[in-house]
């Protein structure tokens, strides 16, 4: 990732948390205290956000060292020693509960991500994210999702055309609002239609969609559709697939199978930091 893009977002999060000063460091700790601090797993899970991490403290104060023993994507048991932070007392104390929310929150995102992609190894299948993500840490949340070995859907209204029930409405049925995006769209980009039944199913194929979300649909409909659809399109599986069993979806021959619970009910990794 490139630092611009999440140096901001850091920003924003600790004036969020310091405020107008750290009232119990300020009153409690002297300018010229040191320490060191030891991160450490409280559970087992897959690492994400040491480069966000390290650059709440690079914010705070570029005095400030970090030694991490473990790399981004890297898998953790309970008690292992991450890193070790070390400098200004005073400092390591204002940035350990932001660096911490983003460390633990990066690093579920990618523990269930990747506890997903595992259940589905052998299968030729992509699990994907959705836009059901945290306002404005998106790009931060995509990332922990390919970290712990998944893809990312469109990352937003602007990159991808994703044809929905409301659009289907607004357009008049799933023909007319195919028509309207090939007519407008450029030749580079895919078509994807959302059908929740066997019938719109039959009306994405045929009005040439490139890609047929079968959203909320029962296993048996899903194992028709893809036998409609023939290869003619790829085939994604959506609605709930987090409480699926998703090698019985893979099992019927679905291209993707996109998870939104990945990123928006996802259990933070827990992580501390303890002063030696």
């Amino acid at each position: 990732m490139e630092k611009i893009v999440f140096q901001n977002i850091i920003i924003e999060a600790l004036k969020e948390d310091i405020g107008s000063g750290d009232l119990t460091t300020n009153m409690c700790i002297s300018d010229e205290s040191e320490s060191e601090a030891l991160i450490i797993a409280k559970d087992s899970g897959v690492l994400c956000g040491t480069e966000v991490f390290q650059e709440v403290f690079d914010i705070l104060d570029k005095d400030i060292n970090i030694e991490f023993n473990y790399i981004d994507g890297d898998k953790l048991n309970k008690g292992d020693i991450i890193g070790m932070v070390w400098g200004k007392t005073k400092s390591i104390l204002k940035g350990e509960r932001v660096a911490l929310n983003f460390l633990q929150h990066l690093s579920g995102i990618a523990t269930i991500t990747n506890k997903y992609v595992e259940v589905l190894d052998g299968y030729k299948i992509k699990i994907v994210d959705t836009r059901k993500t945290t306002p404005l840490l998106r790009v931060l949340e995509k990332y922990a999702v390919r970290v712990g070995g998944g893809f990312n859907h469109r990352h937003g209204l602007y990159d991808g055309i994703m044809i929905k029930d409301n659009h289907i409405i607004g357009a008049g049925n799933i023909k007319k609002a195919v028509a309207l995006a090939k007519k407008n769209c450029p030749h580079t980009l895919k078509i994807e239609v959302e059908t929740s039944n066997l019938e719109e199913v039959k009306q994405a194929l045929s009005a040439g969609a490139d890609i047929i979300m079968l959203d909320n649909m029962s296993l048996p409909e899903m194992k028709i559709a893809v036998e409609l659809i023939d290869g003619k399109a790829l085939v994604e599986a959506s609605g709930n697939m987090g409480d699926r069993d998703l090698k019985e979806v893979a099992s019927i021959g679905v291209d993707i199978i996109s998870i939104g619970s990945i990123t928006n009910s996802r259990r933070s990794l827990d992580i501390s930091l303890n002063f030696k």
